[in-house]
């Protein structure tokens, strides 16, 4: 996808999630909620890659990503990605030209190891779904991963765009008590199948104002009928206002929230805040609210830790140059730029991290007491050292990459920390980028 600057403006309409009477759906598919799967404590036999298996008389194939940090004894998350009409798993698994920040919808870049994915291939590169063959070959897909690796069966997750949408809306209705949430990107109807359809699962909508978004309403009501939500005419953007409204529905049964996520735009799966038909997972807020709608009903985390504790000066060592994050000049102004230099233990080497009230923080020079900021949301932007005003564009996600490293993407652009060109130069300006895993957006994490 092109790169394109993000503005991030969220308009949070309704943000009330009541209790309503009822008991929990029964379990018919799923092993009882809380069970870890029977491949917890196994020496697992399946690997990251491409896999065929046999499903209702026909080969299927699809990819499945196992965290590198990978526990048998710690049961993981299992989330689902499948491709639109003529894409493929390859896209899907691989970002396409975003590639590991949009990889998966961007759940992987965003779920620090805590999860199992899988990119199944659609027939025909479709999900048409006939005779329900495509759920029969999630469930083949679900039971073969359950049995192998160890997964938290209270926590299986699906989303797609557009066909991928459909069939992610086919397994809400379909299969209520094997996934937890579903999300839905611009899904055009029903058009994989409804069987079932009459239980509560958690439901988030994505869908342009531009695009057929009464498809997307109609799949949205479902589920706040079937969720005891108050039906209500959620707000949606007007055409050229360049942003995204939020929905949370209210008098949702406890646990079953649905979330309505209109935005001004086309059939479009990483829309872009601020630009006008703009496509770019690297900087689209979809990611960042599937992951936190799909992360909120809690499971058990390989990474239970802060990879950072507030309080302590670190020095920040790129994984590919092994040299440090460096204020130059030791300067104390504002405005002074982000570079990396040999190693040395003078203060401007030094930052220690400042945690805000939702998981990010602001990284602050030891020396100057002034934090870390990208100067815009603009791909290749320079990192400096402002005041402290606990900005969007001073707040940095902080992900632990295994090994003591961890990756830094500012949350105002969804780009990560990246030292430019992957130089191993001293002075090589440290700025943003679409995230990749490269060595040169690793930074380890030494204690100063």
């Amino acid at each position: 996808m092109p790169r394109h600057r993000s503005l991030f403006r969220t308009f949070v309409t309704t943000a009330l999630l009541a209790l309503a009477v009822g008991a929990a759906p029964p379990a018919a598919e799923a092993a009882p909620a809380g069970t870890p799967s029977a491949g917890c404590g196994k020496n697992p036999t399946l690997t990251s890659g491409k896999r065929t298996i046999q499903s209702n008389g026909k080969s299927r194939s699809f990819i499945l990503k196992i965290p590198d940090t990978y526990d048998n004894t710690l049961p993981h998350r299992l989330a689902f990605g499948f491709h639109w009409l003529g894409g493929t798993a390859e896209q899907v698994a691989g970002g396409g030209s975003d590639g590991y920040a949009w990889a998966y919808y961007g759940m992987q870049s965003q779920s620090g190891n805590s999860t199992i994915f899988v990119a199944p291939q659609g027939l025909n590169n479709g999900w048409g779904n006939p005779g329900g063959e495509d759920v029969t070959f999630t469930d083949d897909m679900v039971r073969l991963i359950t049995n192998d690796l160890c997964v938290d069966t209270t926590q299986l997750f699906s989303v797609g765009f557009s066909y991928g949408g459909a069939m992610s809306y086919a397994l809400a209705c379909a299969r209520p008590t094997v996934f937890r949430a579903v999300a839905a990107i611009a899904a055009p109807g029903a058009i994989s199948g409804c069987s079932g359809g009459t239980q509560p699962v958690a439901y988030l909508g994505i869908h342009g104002v531009s695009d057929n978004i009464g498809a997307g309403r109609g799949l949205r009501d479902t589920f706040v009928r079937n969720n005891g939500c108050t039906p209500q005419n959620a707000p949606e953007p007007a055409v050229g206002s360049r942003t995204h409204y939020l929905t949370v529905y209210s008098g949702c049964r406890a646990g079953y929230p649905v979330v309505w996520a209109p935005f001004d735009g086309g059939h479009q799966q990483g829309p872009v805040d601020g630009c006008s038909g703009c496509e770019s997972g690297a900087r689209s807020w979809t990611k960042t609210e599937i992951w936190k709608f799909f992360s909120q009903f809690g499971g058990s985390d390989p990474n239970p830790t802060p990879p950072v504790q507030v309080g302590v000066n670190y020095s920040l060592v790129a994984a590919h140059s092994g040299k440090s994050a460096d204020i130059s000049g030791a300067s104390t102004a504002a405005g002074a730029a982000l570079i990396q230099w040999a190693p040395h233990t003078a203060a401007n080497q030094q930052f220690d991290f400042l945690a805000t009230t939702d998981g990010y923080y602001r990284i602050r020079a030891r020396h100057s007491g002034l934090v870390l900021q990208v100067a815009s949301t603009a791909s290749g932007a320079d990192v400096t050292q402002q005041p402290d005003t606990n900005a969007t564009t001073q707040q940095w996600k902080v992900t632990d990459q295994g090994g003591g490293a961890v990756s830094l993407v500012n949350r105002a652009s969804g780009l990560a920390l990246d030292v430019w060109g992957a130089s191993t130069a001293d002075g090589a300006r440290i700025s943003q980028y679409a995230a990749s895993g490269g060595a040169n957006q690793r930074f380890q994490l030494q204690r100063a």
